[in-house]
């Protein structure tokens, strides 16, 4: 049964002590499959590398149920060979809690740290057989600008992709 989002539910930037509980989120994601290209379960480094503390981070915010267990989180990286001003957005929500609107709760503070960081323009690379996380991201202005037959990074998988864009408004 889907739990509906409450008002217990807080955003707060993540920090090296959620490494767990946002790997035990993703890991769990990825075991079940079908909506990221992340094919392998993260180790406790790779998980503060790639969403937390690493070099390619940007931010990193956190959803927190009422009894302290992360139910989602979305990261903004510069991996990759994205153009000037470009950032790349991740969102992660728990299995149990999909379409509760973690994500939704979630995006207005990754967007409101890329415009204050000077980013012009968000970036989701999404799975095309991720229904759910193209039409979250449809939700939330984004449009598509490019279609991929295939991930060279995916560890052997490949995976078509949808590439949708965000323009943030100038300051």
């Amino acid at each position: 049964m889907m739990k509906t989002l409450n008002a217990q539910l807080a955003i707060r930037a993540a920090h090296p002590a959620d490494t767990e509980g946002m790997r035990a989120l993703l890991n769990e994601i990825i075991r079940v499959g079908g909506t990221t290209a992340i094919t392998t379960e993260l180790s406790p480094d790779e998980m503060r590398d790639w969403f937390i503390s690493g070099e390619s981070v940007v931010s990193c915010f956190v959803a927190v149920d009422s009894d302290g267990t992360i139910v989602g989180f979305q990261s903004l990286s510069t991996y990759g060979n994205l153009p000037v001003g470009w950032v790349d957005i991740a969102t992660f929500a728990s299995r149990s809690r999909h379409q509760s609107g973690v994500g939704s709760s979630l995006f207005p503070h990754a967007r409101a740290a890329a415009i204050r960081l000077g980013f012009t323009t968000i970036n989701a690379s999404i799975r095309a057989d991720n229904a759910s996380g193209l039409a979250y991201y449809s939700r939330m202005g984004f449009e598509t600008y490019l279609v991929e037959d295939g991930d060279p990074h995916a560890q052997g998988h490949v995976f078509k992709r949808i590439h949708k864009k965000l323009t943030l408004a100038p300051r």
